[in-house]
């Protein structure tokens, strides 16, 4: 390879977009990888012995349009500097511009693995925000489905980043107690990805015998699958070498760069907004918080395994209290919440308040401001919500975990192996239609 000067690389840059420029300055100034050789003063050709390469954003192993700008040395990863807003939406622009109701929907296009959890986010930040008080059913409903949406998100966790690694068979596995879970949805919802069911005030519709019954089969056969997966998985020597001391990172590093939910728990910090901070009926059930000490890859995959399985004893307790707690699933009150379809269709004032909610919807009182965060299954998901006084939010931002689970995995795969990117990649677990807001 002929040599390059420094000079001549820096020209170069003026013909490249100001974008790309921009990051691998970001490369240059965050690591002196373009100074002279010391000794000689000769100047060093940064392609002579390293490899600046692009994995993404349009890669399979990224999980998602996020691009990695890496340094390589030979196959470890020197240094890697993240890119992101490929995705970009101007969500939080959107929820400014739309009633509080009206901007619900677009909640299931965030993380879209686990959209019902979105749903509920947001309607508890709203419900905080304006005082409204949620029937009791409806809580039950809402926690049971979020737990629902947590197992879906983490088996797509699960089958793909096994995939990755080569394991082909458990993706179609999981994929198959996947499939299981969009049956529930779709009856209890009416959908089966965008599930839109939660409602400010509480849910849309309540469960019928039907929903039910599906849902309580997949409780009483989903722990047998997981323990069949553990079987094949937890003393398997490839699979236990791909993970093992991959991606290390204390209980320091965790908490100084941000990360949340099972990253965090897997590093040994006992944090779950679910215990510490309790929403809906949670305190009201028995469940354990996992947490492993080793803060590998290894560590974060027996953390939303044993997540999955305490998922299954809060679903099941959900449905021995929804046997007797009865009543109405949205507060009865034309101010605060959508009349029933029955009411809609069959009175007059239903029809006027319908059509008087979707053109204001709820106010709040102007001035007043809330934060509101649940645990997703990624981690902690906010919304901080200012009111005018409006049927609009004045400003609406969102705190989601995809977004702050990234900032740790330049702290990852620094100084990994090339050849371990896809496991970090997935152990970290990002969905960048969260991220990208």
């Amino acid at each position: 390879m002929s040599s390059i000067s420094q000079t001549d690389f820096s020209e170069t840059l003026k013909f490249w977009p100001r974008h790309n420029e921009a990051l691998y300055r970001r490369l240059e100034t965050k690591h002196s990888w373009l100074e002279d050789v010391p000794g000689d003063g000769s100047p060093a050709d940064p392609l002579e012995h390293q490899m600046v390469l692009n994995i993404g954003p349009q890669h399979p192993a990224t999980h998602g349009v996020l691009r990695c700008v890496v340094k390589l040395d030979g196959e470890r990863i020197e240094r890697c500097v993240l890119d992101i807003g490929y995705l970009h939406r101007g969500v939080e622009k959107i929820a400014e511009n739309k009633t509080y109701q009206e901007f619900m929907p677009y909640t299931d296009r965030m993380d879209y693995l686990s959209p019902y959890s979105n749903n509920v986010a947001w309607c508890l930040a709203v419900e905080k925000l304006a005082g409204i008080e949620v029937p009791d059913r409806a809580q039950w409903i809402r926690m049971m489905m979020s737990e629902l949406a947590r197992i879906s998100a983490h088996l797509l966790w699960m089958g793909v980043g096994l995939m990755d690694a080569g394991a082909v068979s458990v993706f179609l596995w999981s994929f198959q107690f996947r499939e299981d879970l969009y049956t529930i949805f779709d009856e209890v919802a009416g959908a089966r990805l965008t599930v839109s069911h939660s409602r400010i005030g509480g849910v849309a519709t309540d469960l019928n015998d039907t929903g039910i019954a599906l849902i309580a089969d997949f409780a009483e056969r989903f722990p047998e699958a997981i323990a069949g997966w553990e079987k094949l998985l937890n003393r398997n020597r490839i699979w236990i070498d791909r993970n093992l001391g991959i991606g290390y990172m204390s209980a320091e590093d965790v908490v100084a760069r941000g990360l949340t939910g099972p990253n965090l728990r897997g590093s040994g910090v006992a944090h779950d907004i679910r215990r510490f901070e309790p929403y809906l009926k949670y305190e009201e059930v028995d469940f354990q918080i996992p947490i492993r000490t080793e803060g590998d890859a290894l560590a974060r995959y027996f953390i939303r395994m044993d997540e999955m399985k305490e998922s299954v004893k809060i679903i099941k307790q959900c449905l021995e209290a929804l046997k007797t707690v009865k009543g109405a699933v949205r507060t009865d009150d034309a101010k605060r919440s959508y009349p029933s379809k029955d009411e809609v269709y069959y009175s007059m004032e239903g029809l006027i308040h319908d059509f008087m909610y979707t053109d204001t919807g709820v106010t709040p009182p102007k001035g007043a401001s809330v934060y509101h965060a649940i645990e997703a299954p990624k981690g902690e998901l906010g919304f901080y919500l200012q009111s005018d006084g409006t049927g609009s939010p004045w400003r609406a931002k969102m705190n989601s975990p995809s977004f702050s689970n990234l900032q740790g995995l330049e702290t990852l795969l620094e100084g990994a192996q090339m050849g371990d990117m896809v496991i970090l990649i997935g152990t970290v677990d990002p969905v960048l239609g969260e991220a990208d807001k």
